[in-house]
């Protein structure tokens, strides 16, 4: 067993991997929300036996035993983003971490270009999972690892690419 997952193929949202980015005045993190299609259970499976080994590797952070309201990272799109169609029928995660995450292609090859890889593309995420106890909240959390972007997808968040806005115009066009 162990608490380190690499998905199947999710989408990311809410993709902050380029910059950390800091939340209610806490510590600046790399982060992201993983899409994960309900009809994946592979991945669903291994996340929830990775959960099971986090609980069991930190019992001593929560106290020598599992809480009854223990926050557990997977959640389900169709209750806890009901308004986003982006999460209809699937489960999320949201990972983070304070280290930059290693971002690669599907040929394992670095991605640099920041608008290569964006909230609604797809590919692949390793994570761990461990427990934590801070401020009296209790839980299992996501660590971002490292993603792997295996293809394009519609952007999320509403903004358009330039280059879906406009297209090229001719020199007489922009003189007239």
């Amino acid at each position: 067993m162990s608490n380190k997952v690499i998905t199947e193929k999710v989408r990311f949202s809410y993709l902050n991997v380029w910059e950390p980015k800091s939340v209610n005045g806490g510590e600046p993190k790399y982060s992201v929300s993983l899409i994960i299609p309900k009809s994946d259970k592979k991945t669903i499976t291994k996340i929830k036996a990775a959960i099971e080994e986090a609980k069991k590797e930190g019992l001593s952070k929560l106290g020598g035993k599992i809480p009854a309201n223990l926050k557990t990272p997977l959640r389900d799109g169709d209750i806890d983003r009901a308004d986003d169609e982006a999460y209809a029928d699937s489960y999320f995660i949201n990972a983070n971490s304070s280290v930059k995450p290693g971002i690669v292609d599907k040929n394992v090859q670095p991605i640099f270009d920041q608008t290569e890889f964006y909230s609604g593309c797809y590919g692949r995420a390793s994570i761990v999972f461990y427990a934590y106890n801070a401020n009296g909240n209790k839980g299992i959390a996501a660590g971002l690892q490292n993603l792997q972007k295996l293809e394009d997808g519609e952007p999320l968040g509403g903004r358009a690419r330039a280059e879906d806005d406009f297209q090229a115009v001719e020199e007489d066009d922009i003189l007239g």
